[in-house]
């Protein structure tokens, strides 16, 4: 863990613990990176910087209210930065900004992957992987995930072939739901 992150959750902790000190700092020091965060994707956009101020204020309104959500097995900075991913989609939605919109010369910085992405994609997948019963969990993790043969998950999980076959199926139909239902909140 890096000693942002440390930091960070720490005053997370703190400030679900009711300390009002560390809570203003925690938002703080997230004000100054969600500015950043979404100064540069603007940029990318042809966007004018003043709009990252509306959204640091959506997305730390959202870390506010929802700050009951945060897991504290768990680190951080994925799940402020998926609140604050989640934040710039539904603001591009409601300006009805696309990428058709990005001049050309600036398509390839707008198409590059974020450096977040693959943090807040695994912390996503774990949270939503946890609400599955544990046969598709073991399924799902074993096929799709590790690699495994049906019949290699099939030890692994302690179920028959067919029995796996039809977790992985119903699993990521209801993964799929999950997803669904994530969206629309």
């Amino acid at each position: 863990m890096t000693t942002h992150e440390t930091e960070l959750k720490a005053l997370m902790l703190a400030a679900l613990d009711g300390d009002a000190a560390a809570h203003r700092a925690l938002l703080g020091q997230l004000s100054g990176r969600l500015r950043a965060y979404y100064k540069a994707r603007l940029a990318m956009m042809g966007r004018a910087a003043v709009e990252a101020e509306d959204l640091v204020q959506e997305a730390l309104l959202a870390v506010h209210s929802k700050r009951h959500t945060y897991d504290p097995a768990e680190p951080l900075t994925p799940w402020v930065h998926a609140i604050a991913r989640y934040k710039l989609i539904d603001f591009l939605r409601r300006t009805r900004t696309s990428r058709a919109d990005v001049p050309i010369e600036e398509a390839d910085a707008i198409m590059a992957q974020d450096d977040h992405v693959g943090a807040e994609s695994s912390y996503d997948v774990r949270k939503l992987m946890e609400r599955l019963p544990k046969n598709m969990r073991c399924s799902i993790e074993a096929v799709k995930l590790d690699g495994l043969s049906i019949a290699q998950a099939a030890v692994r999980c302690g179920l028959s072939e067919p029995g796996v076959k039809v977790n992985i199926h119903r699993g990521l139909k209801a993964l799929t739901t999950l997803i669904q239902q994530e969206k629309q909140t």
